[in-house]
């Protein structure tokens, strides 16, 4: 999709698209030859997420943290902003509620809890905290503080091309040593590019792969079905 057609599909500006590029939160797939910005399916599914997190009023920076963080689970962040959401939906219900009180019965007394959001805040800050907090995130924004978008989709990009190597081997055995060796490089690229990758964090990792979400897809959508799966079950193989 053209940069115009994200804009009248989603009510957001083409000027604010070109910012969230800028800014490196939302970099298009790819350019044309005239340099016009394209989206695919992936871009439209992390504006989504972009959209659910500002309707929760976080800021733009804690937003890109996110959805940036090595650790980042989609299914997940989506449990957490339903949560979210519900605690907002209950407590402008109660605004409304309250609302209506005075309009019918008027100010017998001074009321002010129910403009209380500290359980929403709270829940809020905790759900920031899991995501930028670990050792590995401090580790991945350190490296990637100074490059460019383009360097950093890079990264991402070369990553892709290491599970379509995983896709052309999926006929062999995940213990076989040219898939055991696949996997090593996998941990050394992570280790190079991102943070530290031991085992332990590989095999969260190949355990994220395999889940059926964000991961799963952008996977197999690379190299082709079945190859997320098949990745995780080598990791297994090499984490023991």
């Amino acid at each position: 999709m053209t940069v115009n057609e994200v804009a009248k599909l989603t009510g957001v500006s083409i000027r604010t698209l070109q910012y969230y590029d800028t800014i490196g939160l939302l970099p298009p797939t790819e350019y044309t030859e005239a340099g016009y910005r394209l989206y695919d399916d992936t871009a439209m599914e992390r504006l989504q997420q972009i959209l659910l997190f500002k309707e929760l009023e976080f800021p733009l920076k804690e937003i890109k943290k996110i959805i940036a963080a090595p650790n980042f689970d989609r299914n997940k962040a989506l449990e957490q902003q339903i949560e979210l959401l519900t605690m907002k939906k209950e407590h402008l219900e109660n605004l409304i509620d309250f609302a209506r009180k005075i309009k019918t019965t008027g100010v017998s007394k001074m009321e002010f809890n129910v403009f209380d959001t500290t359980k929403m805040d709270e829940y809020a800050k905790k759900a920031k905290e899991q995501w930028g907090q670990t050792p590995e995130y401090k580790e991945y924004e350190g490296k990637t503080n100074n490059q460019s978008p383009d360097t950093q989709k890079m990264a991402w990009q070369n990553l892709m091309l290491i599970f379509v190597e995983f896709g052309k081997m999926k006929d062999k055995s995940p213990e076989s040593e040219a898939v055991q060796l696949q996997v090593k490089k996998l941990q050394d690229y992570i280790s190079e590019h991102f943070y530290k990758c031991s085992k332990e964090i590989l095999k969260g990792l190949g355990e994220m792969y395999a889940s059926g979400g964000e991961f799963t897809e952008n996977i197999d959508k690379a190299a082709g079905s079945g190859t997320a799966v098949f990745a995780a079950k080598a990791i297994e193989v090499y984490c023991g």
